[in-house]
């Protein structure tokens, strides 16, 4: 998704699905890693959706699409494309969202919107620097970071605030 396009802005949707692919496609041969379809259907979903899914959601979507797949199936798929930096997890609500930053060494950032669940990555030096600064000056080095933030986003603020 390009970097100003938030999930409850209106963009052009379908593009966002296919740069995602396109750029999850780049990263796999590069790599020399193989996108199976099993793989590449699971991202499309993620990406389709920019509320985070869990794996029981994907694994509905694919037998309702005539998959056969096991839960096994779908944590492989989802560990592989957490591996490649494709998805990110959302640890307080134990599903995954397309990384908009596939090819970028970031720090997760994430806003929660408490109404519609949609989720949306921010990129954002000055967080990344504090946190490597405020890490350093204890002597720890950070492998990973995920920050999620809950609140409401733009359009949950209005609905709320708009007399029924």
């Amino acid at each position: 998704m390009p970097h100003n396009a938030l999930p409850y802005r209106p963009h052009n949707h379908d593009a966002c699905v296919r740069d995602a692919l396109a750029e999850a496609r780049a990263i796999c041969q590069a790599r020399n890693a193989r996108l199976t379809p099993i793989r590449q259907r699971v991202l499309e979903l993620i990406w389709e959706s920019h509320k985070p899914l869990g794996a029981y959601d994907l694994l509905g979507m694919l037998a309702q699409e005539g998959h056969n797949a096991a839960p096994p199936t779908v944590y492989r798929a989802l560990d592989f494309l957490q591996q490649y930096g494709l998805v990110h997890r959302i640890a307080s609500l134990n599903a995954f969202i397309g990384c908009s930053h596939a090819r970028e060494h970031h720090t997760g950032l994430f806003l929660i919107c408490q109404g519609c669940r949609n989720v949306h990555e921010l990129a954002s030096e000055g967080v990344a620097r504090a946190i490597e600064a405020a890490s350093s000056a204890e002597g720890f080095t950070p492998v990973e970071t995920t920050i999620e933030v809950a609140g409401l986003c733009p359009r949950c603020q209005q609905q709320t605030t708009t007399p029924v």
